[in-house]
């Protein structure tokens, strides 16, 4: 599981460190014209090459705008809901409001940016859109009175209609807008904007210069993701890998302990064939008061927990657990005699 858990994190980590790429290289890409006046000659000497990709803002224009049914506001792109609102009892004998949405309509009509130097044609559809249309209208139509009788019919079967309530969204005219695409011309000559077969399209509300800024940032931090998922997909993989190194050094770091713990004891033993003078004695005044694993110095510590006091400091520091009881050995206490 750590294993596919890496991976993952190290195929996520290269998507997005494309994506940065590929945003990176949307980035390069784009022409920026400030006047639509240049946009012209721009599109005269370039897009002779390669497909010229520009960015532009201006004023929302159309000469055959939309005006909305339920108010004045003129628009390219308009769409309409329409919700029916009902009164529906439920089974606590309880009147509850529910709305039904109907079929939507939406209309479009050919529009243009204008930065007041000059104007170009924008081919793009309401579906590739993408925007937040404004509201044009919110109107509620009640319904109409109905008779006695049918009032009573819809009261037993617990439902009564409220009426519809009619929403307009459109793209008004005068909206600023940024707009990144392929500049061509058409059949005709004029210069358009369209939606490029490869290559960066926005359309927003957001100014120029702060879009490309955000662009920026944005490509910045699929970089900077793309590094911290590589990064822990590495560390995911390579875990097993860093167990076994960090066991095979505590193994040979006790396999050391060891053999220092039996050098001592070898050292003492050979030490203890000469006849010993002084040392010191048990309470007992029969057994000297040695450490049970070099024979050589004098205990001086205590085990915690089990408490037995057998062992010198060096060899304390050596061991793992109690030589006597083999209890595991949390903490190692130095014992001063008097």
């Amino acid at each position: 599981m750590i294993h596919l858990a890496g991976f993952t994190c190290c195929l996520g980590g290269v998507a997005l460190y494309l994506l940065s790429r590929s945003t990176g290289r949307d980035i390069k890409s784009i022409t920026r014209v400030y006047q639509l006046k240049d946009l012209e000659q721009l599109v005269e000497v370039e897009s002779k090459v390669v497909p010229l990709i520009i960015a532009v803002s201006g004023d929302v224009g159309s000469e055959t705008p939309i005006k909305c049914e339920h108010s004045d506001v003129l628009g390219v792109f308009l769409k309409r809901t329409a919700e029916q609102q009902v009164l529906r009892r439920n089974w606590r004998f309880s009147w509850v409001r529910n709305s039904t949405l109907m079929q939507p309509m939406t209309k479009e009509v050919p529009w243009y940016l204008d930065d007041g130097t000059g104007h170009v044609n924008v081919d793009v559809s309401q579906g590739e859109l993408g925007l937040a249309l404004t509201v044009g209208s919110d109107v509620f139509e009640k319904a109409e009175p109905v008779s006695l009788v049918q009032g009573a019919l819809g009261y037993l079967k617990g439902f009564k209609i409220l009426g519809v309530r009619h929403v307009e969204r459109v793209v008004p005219i005068g909206t600023p807008l940024t707009v990144v695409g392929e500049a061509v011309r058409d059949g005709m000559g004029n210069v358009r904007i369209q939606k490029p077969e490869q290559g960066p399209f926005y359309v927003t509300y957001i100014p120029l210069d702060q879009l490309i800024s955000k662009l920026g940032d944005l490509s910045r931090r699929f970089k900077y993701a793309s590094m911290g998922l590589t990064v822990l997909g590495v560390i995911l993989i390579s875990k097993p890998v860093i167990e076994y190194i960090l066991k095979r050094i505590e193994d040979t770091l006790e396999r050391r302990r060891r053999q220092f713990a039996l050098k001592r004891v070898v050292d003492a033993a050979a030490r203890r064939a000469k006849p010993v003078t002084g040392g010191g004695t048990s309470r007992d005044g029969d057994t000297p008061d040695l450490c049970v694993v070099c024979l050589d110095q004098k205990y001086n510590t205590a085990f915690v927990e089990c408490g037995h006091m057998c062992c010198c400091t060096p060899c304390s520091l050596q061991l793992r657990t109690c030589p006597l009881c083999r209890e595991r050995i949390q903490q190692v206490l130095k014992i001063y005699r008097h």
